[in-house]
């Protein structure tokens, strides 16, 4: 089953958001990464054709990405607080969750303030913290530098950055990411995030008194969470999974060699199989 040309629509309270609904039975819930000229449909429209064919998949446009409406304040909150409203209006009371770097966070803040809700819950790369490799990697360096001077030559950089096979960056994928990031809804959104003064203020956080506050939700997440992670990822390194598999009561980690960022791309056969497979388990 393939994505619609466009989905829907929904005004909620504090702004519109744009999401896709396919397929039928128990929900997933996928959310996005962060970068420039990310949407929904660009991270997981290769992974719904077999996603959909055993469940109902919702994709959702995060707010100030694709094709939803800018919501002012912190990148996360607002994002947690808009999916949450979704849910809400659409009268879902239980999904499962796939998040993408950001999303990642994202889905592990919403597993954890809303046990309820959540039947399982997967990540691609994205929460934790950095134990033995720096803060920034050259990944999120790379993104910073493109926001500072936004040329078609430094988005390619950001997104060789993003996996260990550099053939799946074929032109025409570099030169839609370049004209979808340059919009300017989209890069103020990522703008807002990693700019090198909002790097440099998270660099500063991590290392700081609080540096635990980004990690202290993981323990409250009761569902059965799976951590993929790519062994070559650039931009959250494999060394941040370390935390979240100890803290989080009932996860599993799997590690995809030979893969940077993007392992639902990268390993696309092999992430759906292995996800797939846990969401269906008794």
């Amino acid at each position: 089953m393939q994505l619609p040309d466009t989905g829907t629509i929904l005004e909620l309270s504090q702004g519109k958001i744009h999401y896709y609904d396919v397929g039928q039975g128990d929900v997933i819930l996928f959310l996005h990464g962060s970068g420039p000229g990310v949407t929904a449909r660009a991270n997981f429209e290769r992974n719904l054709p077999a996603f959909a064919e055993h469940f109902r998949c919702l994709v959702v446009d995060f707010p100030g990405y694709g094709q939803s409406e800018a919501i002012d304040g912190d990148p996360v909150s607002v994002c947690v607080s808009a999916v949450v409203e979704l849910l809400n209006e659409l009268a879902i009371e239980r999904v499962h969750i796939i998040g993408n770097s950001m999303g990642g966070m994202v889905g592990s803040v919403i597993a954890a303030n809303h046990p309820e809700r959540v039947n399982r819950f997967v990540t691609i790369g994205g929460i934790g913290m950095n134990l033995f490799s720096a803060f920034p990697a050259d990944g999120l360096s790379l993104l910073t530098e493109f926001v500072e001077n936004p040329t078609r030559e430094r988005i390619e950089s950001w997104l060789r950055s993003m996996v260990f096979d550099q053939s799946l960056l074929t032109k025409e994928l570099v030169d839609e990411r370049f004209a979808r990031a340059t919009e300017a809804k989209t890069f103020e959104s990522t703008k807002r995030i990693y700019s090198r003064e909002s790097i440099q203020k998270i660099a500063e956080f991590r290392r700081g008194a609080a540096a635990a506050d980004v990690i202290a939700h993981l323990p409250r997440i009761q569902a059965p969470t799976l951590l993929t992670w790519g062994r070559d990822d650039r931009v959250t390194p494999l060394d941040m999974c370390l935390i979240p598999m100890r803290i989080i009561p009932n996860c599993e980690l799997h590690v995809f060699p030979n893969c940077g960022h993007w392992s639902m791309i990268e390993k696309k056969d092999e992430f759906e199989s292995l996800v797939l497979s846990f969401l269906r388990r008794a």
